[in-house]
């Protein structure tokens, strides 16, 4: 009798153990996959990992509760297809063919206001002050007008408030998406006699990158993977106007850890081969008057079709153009918690590694195929170890790039 019962405690103890451990698990996973997911048109829902999990399309509550359309549904995800984890949004969507590029552009961008870079103090008559400061401007703010009048132009900052008279001048200030206004009292400046605002301002930027995929059906493309940032600030340029020139890579800076590299070019002479519309957190967008070629149109592979494992880039490290080179990707984050560091990349192939050291300045955007489809982009670079990186996922741009596309398909 004693052995019986101790039999069925320690039954008791290990279901008790089970259900715990495959209570932590559900958790778990159900923090790690993201509340919405893309589908081609006829496929199914399939996620790999050690743990099975599938999808149970199940009908809305009532009609009010249905997608206004008929590509998207709801689903419910479950451990073994038993034990349900969340409900999901399930978007089907077209299949997307595009180019995979590789290929390095430049680019030349005028900002939308001016960027506050930094501030400073002014010499007056009652001592060191710092005008800007007092006004409450702060470093990333976009100065948008200045008394009325549109700013784009840095000379215009400065020749506004010198020919101030010291009156106090109202500031049209856009931060964190709103705009608001602030007064501004400029210093007359004992060194020089001018009157100042102790701002120092940018109104452009140029840089290179590489060009993730080309859209043929609608002359589109999308580059970088990331925003393009204030090297001071950190912010997000807001654009106002651009243009995409072709580049010739001239040579490369190796990487090292704790040294990132960077391919070094000049911009070619030839003018501008396409339009900047779009500077976003998943990289810049705009349109392209030429056909980039050099490689056939592959279809979009999805997030939850990246595998870990095996991969290529396409990118350029010379003056022949975009090669394919060899990485292993070593995790993917289904979760979409960071728009552009989706998956950890790292480079394998010796002749990338002998020339580059890695991934450097200039890369983010190379184009990442694995299985026949373009997954991902090049972003960063792990500065203690150049050969490692991030991607991100294609899915996170072609969806920005819809804005522009105007397809209806991510909407």
């Amino acid at each position: 009798m004693k052995q019986t019962e101790k039999f069925v405690k320690t039954l008791t103890i290990a279901a008790c153990l089970v259900s715990m451990a495959i209570l932590s698990i559900a958790i778990y996973l159900s923090c790690r996959l993201p509340d919405e997911f893309y589908l081609h048109k006829g496929d199914r829902l399939s996620l790999g990992s050690s743990i099975v999990t599938s999808a149970r399309p199940f009908e809305m509550a009532s009609p009010a509760e249905k997608a206004p359309d008929t590509q998207k549904t709801r689903a419910e995800l479950a451990i073994f297809g038993l034990i349900p984890l969340k409900e999901v949004d399930i978007n089907y969507i077209d299949d997307i063919m595009v180019v995979p590029c590789g290929n390095a552009f430049g680019v030349k961008m005028f900002t939308d206001g001016v960027i506050v870079v930094g501030t400073g103090k002014v010499d007056g008559e009652n001592g060191l002050v710092n005008p800007a400061d007092i006004a409450g401007i702060r470093l990333g703010d976009v100065i948008v007008s200045i008394d009325g009048q549109k700013m784009s132009k840095n000379e215009q900052v400065g020749e506004i408030i010198s020919q101030s008279g010291g009156r106090k001048m109202v500031f049209i200030i856009r931060r964190n998406g709103a705009e608001f206004s602030l007064v501004l009292c400029p210093v007359r400046s004992l060194y020089d006699q001018a009157y100042r605002g102790g701002l120092w301002v940018r109104d452009s930027s140029a840089g290179i990158g590489t060009m993730t995929y080309f859209n043929k059906s609608s002359g589109t493309f999308g580059g970088l993977g990331h925003p393009i940032c204030d090297v001071e600030t950190g912010e997000i340029l807001p654009l106002m106007s651009g243009e995409i020139v072709e580049v010739d890579i001239n040579g490369v800076k190796k990487g090292a850890n704790g040294a990132p590299g960077e391919l070094r070019g000049t911009f070619s002479k030839n003018g501008a081969e396409g339009i900047l519309l779009l500077n976003t957190e998943t990289g810049v967008f705009g349109t392209l008057d030429i056909n980039p070629g050099g490689h056939e149109e592959v279809p979009l592979g999805l997030r939850q079709e990246i595998q870990e494992g095996a991969a290529t880039i396409l990118c350029t490290i010379d003056g022949e153009g975009p090669k394919e080179y060899a990485i292993n990707i070593e995790k993917v984050d289904l979760t979409g918690a960071s728009p552009t560091k989706n998956m950890v990349l790292r480079i394998t192939d010796p002749v990338l590694l002998e020339r580059t050291g890695g991934i450097v300045q200039g890369m983010s955007g190379s184009p990442i195929l694995q299985g026949g489809k373009l997954i991902g982009a090049v972003t960063h670079v792990f500065v203690n170890d150049s050969a490692k990186g991030y991607g991100i996922f294609a899915e996170n741009m072609i969806r920005t790039a819809a804005q522009l596309e105007k397809t209806g398909v991510y909407s």
